[in-house]
């Protein structure tokens, strides 16, 4: 009895600390995570830092799930009942933790690798007041011709101009509104130019899209374009067109 007891606490004591390690390391990864968003947001490194930070934590984070995963099955074949929570809460905090960096990584490859979006790929709204708040480095607000054009509309055949049979300064009205409900910054309005300016902040790693709205008289109503391009990056991950989307769902509920 004393001679099996020994070898079993060391048994039951390593593997408790296996599933321990995967916890501990499933809580700072995550939180690695979370910081390489915020730390963006509030200015305090560079985007591409940021991303690289995450990038290195959903690897660490994947190591963790393993470790966490180990402990859980030698905790099951022991039956360590300690063992098997600290196990078991590693293994679903680093489940959480990898469907963020996951869910990006399926996004990325389902979209292309474009980051400028127009309701009028031809005659796009041009930008005007938005080019003084961006930095020299950030993307160039010119838009990128028939290549991109092309691009989108296989990815987003969806992204139309919105027809609504209403005058345009009603329009207007409808879109500055909806505008405000999307909680948009509005860098600049204008009835009698039918142009609406505004600047849109992701909530994670706090990047900034800009967006512009053009109202022009259509037929017995009006026409409404709208573009969203992100000042940073190559690819938007779809956020410019699902943008744009839920903007005109907005206009035709209002």
């Amino acid at each position: 009895m004393n001679a099996l007891g020994g070898p079993m606490i060391k048994q039951d004591r390593t593997v408790m600390l296996i599933g321990l390690s995967g916890l501990v390391l499933a809580v700072l990864f995550s939180i690695a995570a979370m910081a390489a968003g915020l730390g963006n947001r509030w200015g305090l490194w560079d985007f591409r830092k940021g991303i690289a930070l995450f990038r290195w934590a959903a690897y660490g984070e994947l190591l963790s799930t393993a470790i966490a995963l180990t402990g859980f099955i030698f905790a099951l074949i022991i039956r360590s009942k300690k063992s098997l929570i600290y196990a078991s809460a590693g293994l679903l905090i680093g489940i959480i933790g990898l469907s963020a960096p996951v869910s990006m990584w399926l996004t990325a490859r389902s979209v292309p690798p474009i980051h400028d979006i127009s309701t009028d790929t031809e005659a796009p709204p041009q930008f005007t007041m938005v080019q003084k708040l961006r930095k020299e480095t950030d993307n160039p607000v010119g838009y990128g011709g028939p290549e991109i054009a092309k691009q989108q509309h296989e990815a987003y055949p969806y992204i139309q101009p919105l027809m609504l049979k209403v005058p345009p300064a009603q329009a207007f009205e409808r879109a500055l509104s909806a505008a405000q409900r999307m909680r948009w910054k509005i860098n600049h309005s204008s009835l009698e130019e039918g142009f609406i300016e505004a600047t849109d902040t992701t909530f994670w790693f706090g990047f900034k899209d800009d967006i512009v709205v053009r109202i022009i008289p259509h037929n017995s109503g009006s026409r409404i374009d709208v573009r969203s391009v992100s000042r940073v990056g190559r690819s938007d991950l779809g956020t410019n067109a699902k943008r744009i989307r839920s903007f005109l769902g907005k206009m035709k509920g209002a």
